[in-house]
């Protein structure tokens, strides 16, 4: 009955489009009123899921991305990838994947990367003659890599959720290779389709503006360098590369790009306390949420459930996946992180998983659900910028979607696919 109430409350609350937060929030405090619980427990267990010093490198890590998406780094990124890439039929859409695939490096958002890239390369593609659902279904599917291309905040939010003994750095290393073949995948699926409806190809530019607009690009790429860098050599910890990440930003932008003026860096900051403070809600709520889950014991008892269904690792891998990904189409992704890492984590690390390679399977499967209704964060964002409805890309996005079947079934099944870059490290 206790999780019913738990589940009954959230499912309605959400239903009737009550926030995630105060969803998460509110079916804590039902349950809690049912175990005869004391309130302030609730609260207690909120401020302590915000209280984590790991946490701090989220709103710095916004923050560089707002700055970055403020000075126009987008754009050169977009140029130098336009100027490598045009030549190609339906070369536009691989610039927009190439280039979604370094910002989002960059920046570490999906919807922010949406953002960026949509409001540039959209407009530019529909001119052009591409279709409308065409660039929408590039621009959020592409806009996903820089959940997994280092750094992102939601790996952060992971390694928290998992207790704390998890290393930012490996997460970090893990999901390079998963968001390169993802990248890929989608350029050959962009560029398939491009070729099926007789897109057109641009006119190489030559060398000289490929190198002039790679020099260009360079020192915002460069950040992603230097915080992983400082991760891996131990200069210094995931949450001050954070920090110095936003000192070089604004020293990238102001004094060799002068691109960020008051306006700019203003909007950037209120964007960027927004965002943080929507998510440290989300991770409080989804805290208190989680603590609760423990307390009924279900992670034991969807263990026992999942055994008794099966013993094959293979096919509770298969069962765990299907579930994250139906999860992931009805509720964000950093309040499903907080609250299915608890619950899963422990079934897979029995299984014999990593809880590395457990972290960007999660991650995969959660980013899928970015794309897809009815809750697709990332699809409502490029829609809106494209003027479709969600129900036209849906007829044309089903081949982007098999790419990330095909890459989180690598993920999965295959460890190597992630731990081979961490272990090189360890």
């Amino acid at each position: 009955m206790d999780l019913l109430i738990l589940f009954g409350a959230l499912i309605i609350l959400l239903m009737i489009g009550v926030p995630v937060a105060f969803s998460l929030g509110l079916a804590s405090l039902a349950a809690m009123v049912y175990l005869d619980i004391p309130l302030v427990v609730a609260f207690q267990r909120m401020a302590a899921g915000m209280n984590v010093f790991a946490l701090m490198a989220i709103p710095f890590f916004i923050y560089a991305g707002e700055l970055m998406n403020q000075s126009g780094i987008a754009e050169r990124l977009v140029k130098f990838a336009h100027s490598l890439l045009a030549r190609v039929r339906g070369g536009l859409g691989l610039v927009n994947v190439s280039s979604s695939m370094m910002f989002g490096a960059i920046s570490g958002s999906a919807v922010a990367s949406a953002s960026a890239m949509g409001s540039t390369l959209i407009p530019m593609m529909k001119k052009q003659g591409y279709g409308a659902d065409y660039a929408v279904n590039v621009t959020a599917t592409a806009a996903t890599t820089g959940l997994l291309i280092p750094p992102s905040h939601n790996m952060i939010i992971y390694a928290i959720s998992a207790g704390g003994g998890l290393s930012i750095g490996s997460l970090f290393l893990a999901g390079i290779v998963p968001g390169i073949l993802l990248g890929l995948g989608l350029m050959l699926v962009t560029y398939l389709v491009a070729v099926k409806r007789g897109y057109p190809s641009g006119i190489f530019p030559g060398w000289s503006q490929v190198l002039r607009h790679f020099i260009g690009a360079l020192p915002g790429l460069f950040t992603v360098f230097i915080i992983l860098g400082g991760i891996l050599s131990g200069v210094f910890t995931a949450t001050e590369s954070s920090a110095i990440a936003v000192i070089y930003t604004v020293i990238v932008a102001v004094f060799v790009y002068r691109s960020l003026n008051w306006k700019g860096f203003i909007a950037a900051s209120i964007n960027a306390v927004k965002t943080t403070a929507m998510i440290l809600l989300i991770i409080g709520a989804a805290g208190s949420f989680g603590w609760l889950l423990a307390v009924m014991e279900v992670p034991v008892q969807l263990s026992t459930a999942l055994l008794t269904i099966s013993e094959n690792p293979l096919i509770i891998l298969l069962i765990v996946n299907l579930i994250l990904l139906m999860l992931g189409t009805f509720m964000d992704m950093s309040p499903l992180i907080v609250i299915t890492t608890p619950i899963f984590l422990p079934v897979m690390v029995g299984i014999g998983m990593d809880p590395v390679q457990f972290g960007i399977m999660l991650i995969l499967n959660l980013g899928l659900g970015l794309v897809t209704p009815p809750v697709g964060t990332v699809l409502f964002v490029t829609c809106a910028v494209g003027g479709i409805r969600i129900e036209d890309t849906l007829r044309s996005i089903w081949p982007f979607y098999l790419v990330f079947i095909a890459v989180l079934a690598l993920v999965t099944y295959l460890p190597s696919t992630t731990l081979f870059l961490p272990s090189l490290f360890n």
